[in-house]
């Protein structure tokens, strides 16, 4: 609401946001053309920030970021931002396809259920966090199930990363999971405040 925004640190934060991988560095022609602030504004504001290491001014008289914000982030713990981020989706995709849906992630020389959503069906895959297996062949994270089957999607980064559909064989058609795997991790790789259409049933 109207009543919440404090107005210098909404501008602040548009200062920190204008630079990004492709624009580490910039001027402070820059920087106003970036927010469209006055360059006595933003002088203002980048003195505040630099202070409290924000950003630096380099010996060209051109701004980054400082390690203010990377510290920030090392203080988030990894593992929650990623049950944050990624379990709805499971829960989704669970919901829509009625199977069991998984985030796997190699730990080791094994492979480590992280995350789990499963589907209202009794007849179902029971996984759940926490368990693991060897990888049944080289670069592949599924297991052999007896009488069911599992497709896994890679996620990008590292460590090694995979979003899984997996149930009954029969029931679980590879093409219908592998298409609703892509369209999640394309729903990932979306940032924030893009629209993004949900995949028809």
């Amino acid at each position: 609401m109207a009543q919440d925004r404090v107005e210098a640190v909404e501008r602040a934060l548009t200062v920190l946001e204008a630079f990004d991988a492709d624009r580490p560095v910039m001027s402070l022609a820059e920087l106003a053309q970036a927010t469209g602030f006055y360059k006595s504004t933003l002088l203002r504001l980048l003195g505040s920030l630099s202070r409290f290491d924000y950003v630096r001014r380099d010996a060209d008289g051109r701004w980054q970021l400082g390690e203010t914000p990377a510290r920030l982030a090392r203080r988030q713990d990894p593992a929650r931002l990623l049950a944050a981020r990624i379990q709805p989706l499971l829960e989704r995709l669970a919901a829509r396809l009625g199977e069991t849906a998984s985030l796997l992630e190699q730990v080791g020389g094994r492979i480590e259920c992280r995350l789990a959503a499963l589907p209202a069906s009794a007849l179902r895959h029971d996984l759940r966090p926490g368990v693991t297996w060897p990888p049944a062949t080289r670069g592949s994270p599924c297991p052999a199930l007896a009488g069911g089957v599992m497709v896994a999607h890679p996620l990008p980064g590292s460590p090694p990363r995979w979003l899984a559909l997996s149930g009954p064989e029969g029931r679980l058609v590879t093409a219908t999971a592998d298409r609703a795997l892509a369209e999640a991790i394309h729903h990932l790789d979306t940032p924030p405040g893009d629209v993004v259409e949900e995949p028809a049933p």
